[in-house]
């Protein structure tokens, strides 16, 4: 699989989009003025203490006082408001924790009001951004990530990630953690550690506890509420998760941001360098790459797929429902319940695709096309936990229901994204929408093969508005020409003055309408 990492740069901040294989899997946001990211740590003040919901509101600078639970403060929350007391004070000058005591850990059933009281100084990290009316959702367990490790205060637990299968390279990379983490100092290893050598995790581990040394030498001149670790910007935090040797092209469209994550890069990778560039062309990076069409193709309340089969997406307060359709794309020779089989396996990609792509998160529904035979269910249930591996968000799958509906709970730790794909009609001035214009021609090509290859028609009728009838017949290299050579069979193409820009329809040799 190769992977791109295209970065348009714009006025009001970065959009990042993930290819894989030049399919479009993520597409990320980063607003310039976000001041409130997921793992960004500030020293914040306890506004109010809930003894009701075991929570307390935190002011962290945000608008809306920000949110902790008590499950969400750690066992150590007492060694952490020790050591935050003292940098707050002045009085410890030592990042390191080798003299520190560690207090007792707290039970995970206690109450939130025997641990912090009104106007406490806390150290935060942000678990979720800001979503809709909702302040950010907070941790009292800081934690440092590396390319290879994350660092946990407080602990000396060693957790290795449960993507490295082998046991030896468990235990190998177990071993020479704990030769080398400082005391009370806990470490999470993680999946881009395999088969790395000491030098490599050292060096890491020490960066990670320059940053710890940076956050105690701000506490001494912070005034809660304030911000002093940030995370890193959206795409270094991407190449830190994701880069290894799949990553083809990191491609920016901003001289100054190719050179700080070409930097950033030869500091995790240095023999990746190379493929950071930058784009000089003057179509916009998102068109010449064609992520501008895949994001029209994917975002609609509709996402249809080349074999007509379709998938339609609605979302509510509580949850987010998919319900797959087989489109008027049915083939004669399959049993009803290998065509069911057939398309709930090909729309498994697209769905898993789409929770990715929308950063869905919560409960999800989805209405398979009903199957029988339990082996059948089975293999759909397989196919889709395979098809989710590559999800960075914490996620579970439940098998197919009696119903027929799977279920899938997605961590959710920013805003969902939604993009609107439709476009103002130009023959209303507004006063109604029609679909995204730039597919339609991928459209008409995908109901034209069906026609000509599944229907078996020899004799075709294409009528469309004049303006797309002259771009599909103009040049010896057409569409209309390029259609031929593809399917052997000539379309007869034809303008209608009368009809919508989008509007098209086939006819049959007896001039009689072919209904899709």
């Amino acid at each position: 699989m190769n992977r791109d990492l295209i970065v348009n740069s714009t006025n009001d901040g970065v959009h990042i989009a993930l290819l894989e294989d030049k399919v479009l899997v993520e597409l990320h946001q980063e607003q310039s003025n976000n001041r409130f990211a997921v793992g960004d740590i500030f020293v914040g003040k306890v506004k109010k203490v809930v003894q009701g919901l075991n929570a307390a509101f935190v002011d962290i600078g945000y608008g809306k006082d920000a949110f902790l639970h008590y499950t969400d403060l750690g066992p150590q929350i007492r060694s952490l408001k020790k050591f935050i007391d003292e940098g707050l004070s002045g009085t410890r000058k030592q990042y390191l924790l080798d003299n520190f005591e560690l207090e007792s850990d707290i039970v995970k059933t206690g109450k939130i009001t025997d641990v912090l009281d009104k106007r406490d100084s806390l150290l935060v990290q942000v678990l979720k951004e800001p979503i809709s009316s909702k302040g950010p959702r907070l941790s009292c367990e800081v934690t440092l990530a590396g390319r290879y490790i994350v660092l946990v205060p407080f602990t000396e637990t060693i957790a290795v990630s449960r993507k490295i299968k082998q046991s030896e390279e468990r235990e190998r990379l177990r071993v020479l953690i704990d030769n080398i983490k400082p005391k009370n100092f806990g470490v999470i290893v993680r999946t881009a550690a395999e088969g790395k050598k000491l030098a490599a995790l050292h060096e890491d581990l020490n960066n990670l506890l320059a940053k710890w040394k940076k956050i105690l030498s701000e506490l001494s001149s912070t005034k809660p509420p304030q911000k002093i670790l940030s995370e890193l910007s959206k795409p270094s935090s991407i190449l830190r998760d994701l880069l290894n040797a799949s990553f083809t092209n990191i491609i920016v469209n901003d001289a100054n941001l190719v050179d700080d994550y070409r930097a950033y890069v030869s500091s995790i990778a240095p023999e990746a360098a190379k493929i950071v560039s930058l784009y000089k062309g003057k179509t916009p990076i998102f068109d010449y790459y064609k992520i501008t069409k895949q994001i029209k193709a994917a975002f609609g309340k509709t996402v249809n797929m080349a074999s007509g089969a379709y998938l339609v997406i609605e979302h509510t307060e509580a949850l987010h429902v998919i319900d797959v359709n087989s489109g008027h794309k049915v083939s004669t020779v399959q049993s009803q319940e290998n065509q069911a089989l057939t398309i709930n396996l090909e729309t498994v990609n697209e769905v898993a695709r789409q929770l990715r792509l929308r950063d869905l998160g919560g409960i999800i529904i989805i209405d398979f096309i009903d199957i029988k035979d339990p082996s059948n269910k089975k293999m759909l249930f397989r196919r889709m936990k395979e098809a989710m591996e590559l999800d960075r968000a914490r996620h579970t799958i439940l098998p197919l229901s009696k119903f027929g509906l799977m279920q899938i709970t997605r961590q959710r730790t920013r805003p969902e994204i939604k993009i609107s794909t439709a476009e103002i009609c130009p023959t209303c001035n507004g006063s109604g929408k029609v679909k995204a214009t730039i597919l339609l021609i991928d459209e008409i090509a995908n109901n034209l093969s069906y026609l000509l290859n599944e229907m078996d028609y020899d004799d075709l009728q294409l009528t469309v508005h004049p303006f797309v009838e002259s771009y599909l017949t103009k040049g010896w290299r057409s569409k209309q020409m390029q259609w031929f050579w593809k399917h052997k069979k000539w379309v007869k193409i034809e303008s209608n003055d009368n009809y919508f820009l989008t509007e098209y329809h086939f006819f049959d040799e007896h001039q009689e309408e072919i209904k899709l």
